[in-house]
């Protein structure tokens, strides 16, 4: 028996957020009568849903500013794709340039900054950050030459093919190591999964099924994304869909996403806490390993 009824999801939206709004379905047939979508944007808030999906980074830098959530489980690896000007030839040549963010500690500040670190680039002092307010703001700056470099999120690196601007140094679904670490991750609140331990797991499975959706039938996912107003543009997101890998959960162990992330961020000057004190005080991925059970059961 599910402990409640009812649950709360955020809704960003964005577009590789897919497989929380086919999880709507899914969370009906597991026993939730209500479900409700919280509104929010790329910025952390006060204001914690009962499951959420977080980029990795952006995820862990939350949980050292006192985020209430656990890590349950990783969804899918890709997004991000680091777009610069024309003759740079690899993440190095953003010494000293100008990148765009929406906002210091925002999701793509903190992916920059953990790329910036992997290959020894201190993001606190050798490049410049220029402050936009959003991502699309940032990209707007990006092609009014404005800035040297931004990181876009689908659907932007699909727009800015079709505009054939920039170049893509990094893309996190093709390039290592970055295509060996989940993107978004799956939390929960940690009142929600101590007080709705079978609800928790519920949702998981929901969302993960969703996920599986996502992966064997991108059109009607693609259909379902343009009828809730997320993307009016059916081919944009059946190439994102089709690019992103939806159905790695079963495989990959979330915790080297932990791991790997940590380190970067730690190397960045951005968190301090150690992979392993986050592991141990911060996840709970023993309803993922259930699920997964069932699955090959």
């Amino acid at each position: 028996m599910l402990e409640t009824n009812r649950i709360e999801l955020f809704d960003g939206p964005f577009l590789c957020f897919a497989p929380l709004y086919v999880a709507e379905e899914f969370l009906r047939m597991e026993g939730f009568g209500e479900v409700r979508y919280l509104m929010g944007d790329s910025s952390p808030t006060n204001k914690y849903a009962d499951i959420e999906l977080w980029g990795a980074p952006s995820l862990l830098a939350a949980l050292e500013d006192g985020a209430p959530m656990k890590i349950i489980g990783g969804l899918h690896f890709g997004c991000w794709e680091l777009f610069a000007q024309r003759g740079m030839q690899g993440v190095r040549d953003l010494k000293g340039r100008r990148i765009a963010v929406a906002a210091l500690r925002s999701v793509e500040h903190l992916w920059i900054s953990s790329l910036l670190g992997y290959v020894g680039i201190d993001p606190r002092e050798k490049v410049e950050w220029v402050q936009t307010g959003s991502l699309e703001a940032s990209k707007q700056a990006f092609l009014s030459d404005q800035v040297d470099a931004f990181l876009a999120f689908p659907p932007q690196p699909q727009e800015m093919r079709r505009l054939g601007r920039g170049q893509v140094l990094i893309n996190t679904t093709l390039d290592r190591p970055w295509s060996q670490y989940f993107c978004c991750m799956v939390a929960a609140r940690n009142d929600f999964v101590q007080r709705h331990p079978v609800a928790t797991k519920r949702a998981l499975r929901a969302l993960l099924k969703a996920a599986d959706i996502c992966a064997s039938d991108p059109q009607r996912v693609a259909r379902l994304l343009k009828e809730r107003g997320i993307e009016s543009r059916e081919t944009i997101a059946m190439e994102v869909l089709r690019d992103l890998p939806y159905d790695r959960w079963r495989e990959w162990d979330p915790r080297d996403t932990v791991r790997f992330h940590a380190l970067r961020l730690r190397d960045a000057g951005m968190i301090r806490r150690s992979p392993t004190r986050i592991l141990e005080r911060d996840t709970d991925f023993r309803m993922l390993e259930a699920l997964r059970k069932e699955v090959k059961a």
